[in-house]
């Protein structure tokens, strides 16, 4: 006797209900459930995008509340608006009618010079020549550093070898001495004119001095983009070199060249207050440096006259702390592991304090 019971073919529905042997296990799904779905999907899609367009795009490469990168920018946003709207408001800075040694009053803020001289008019001028002589420094050691480590990492063999040889010659030789007498030549040397001891001369002898180890940085990370995929497609494409250079590789060095220009300016202001210390410093025109000097040489300490040698020193370095704290930034950037470091501390830490393990790696054991 056959018990198997006829099956019956089941009509379509459109009720939203799944249909099949298993429908009694299966969640009603409407259409109108469908349709909710698809316009929150659209409208995440929609703030996502809105964000990317708020400056979203870049928030993933900028250290999230980077204290270094704030108190840099405040440090040095200060000294420069000083630098350049200081003397504005100053009386010139060579005007000797005032009394010599005069101590910080109401009339003179920081007082006044064995000459006469107002220090703090001294010190507006003298922070705008120190920022020129760095801007102009960090700009040519930077175009240099270019030219011998982008372009011989990316070019290779014989240009490489010739390119690399002489930046290894530039590294190994001592970097005051080498300043010290190109100064001193260059600024005895007959024909020049006004440009013999002038900030721009001081300016440039330190940036052609101060460019090999910036090199050396550069040609490594050009020598890894070579061989990235974009580039390998822009040589097939037939780019010509120098586009491949500045269209496809230096912007992917921004990070690092700026830390590399940041660095060139904070080499030339503290060489530039070494040379004008030792008396080969620019001699037509006020700097921190030229102050320095003028202090030692017009026996300040021994007067104690500090007010004459401690404001330069102290804008020194500020200055230099601040460039620094900008550069410890931007390695964040360009290194994240220096980014992740002190979170991964501080959770240790917070981790040994509740007594649990932690391994080797970081993790919780």
């Amino acid at each position: 006797m056959d018990d198997s019971q006829p099956t019956l073919d089941r009509a379509p529905d459109d009720s939203g209900y799944a249909m099949g042997d298993d429908a009694p296990f299966q969640a009603p799904v409407s259409a109108e459930a469908v349709r909710e779905s698809a316009r929150e999907a659209s409208a995440t899609a929609a703030f996502a995008v809105a964000q990317a367009g708020r400056g979203g795009r870049f928030r993933h490469i900028l250290p999230s509340r980077s204290g270094k990168l704030i108190t840099g920018l405040v440090i040095v946003g200060l000294i420069t608006l000083f630098g350049i709207f200081g003397p504005m408001i100053a009386q010139p800075p060579r005007d000797s009618d005032n009394d010599a040694l005069l101590p910080p009053s109401a009339e003179h803020w920081l007082g006044t010079t064995k000459l006469g001289y107002d220090v703090f008019s001294q010190l507006a001028w003298g922070t705008r020549g120190s920022l020129f002589i760095g801007l102009v420094a960090g700009v040519v050691a930077l175009v240099l550093a270019i030219v011998f480590g982008v372009f011989a990492g990316y070019f290779g063999g014989v240009a490489d070898e010739v390119l690399t040889l002489f930046t290894n010659i530039v590294l190994v030789i001592p970097g005051l001495p080498v300043v010290m007498v190109i100064a001193a030549y260059v600024q005895t040397a007959e024909g020049l004119g006004p440009l013999a001891r002038s900030s721009l001369l001081v300016a440039l002898v330190l940036g052609i001095t101060g460019w090999a180890g910036s090199a050396v940085v550069l040609r490594a990370q050009a020598r890894s983009l070579r061989t990235r995929e974009y580039v390998a497609a822009a040589r097939v494409a037939g780019e010509r070199p120098a586009r491949i250079i500045f269209v496809e590789i230096l912007p992917n060095l921004v990070p690092l060249l700026a830390a590399q220009f940041i660095f060139g300016v904070i080499f030339a202001v503290l060489g530039e207050a070494g040379l004008s210390y030792l008396g080969l410093g620019p001699t037509g025109s006020i700097t921190l440096g030229t102050m320095l000097n003028d202090a030692q040489t017009g026996q300040a300490v021994g007067t104690g006259a500090w007010w004459w040698f401690v404001p330069p020193g102290l804008i020194i370095a500020a200055l230099g702390a601040g460039l620094s704290l900008i550069n410890f930034a931007i390695d964040e950037v360009v290194n994240p592991k220096l980014r992740l470091a002190p979170e991964n501390a501080k959770r240790q830490r917070q981790a040994a304090k509740a007594g649990k393990g932690v391994a080797d790696t970081g993790a919780f054991a």
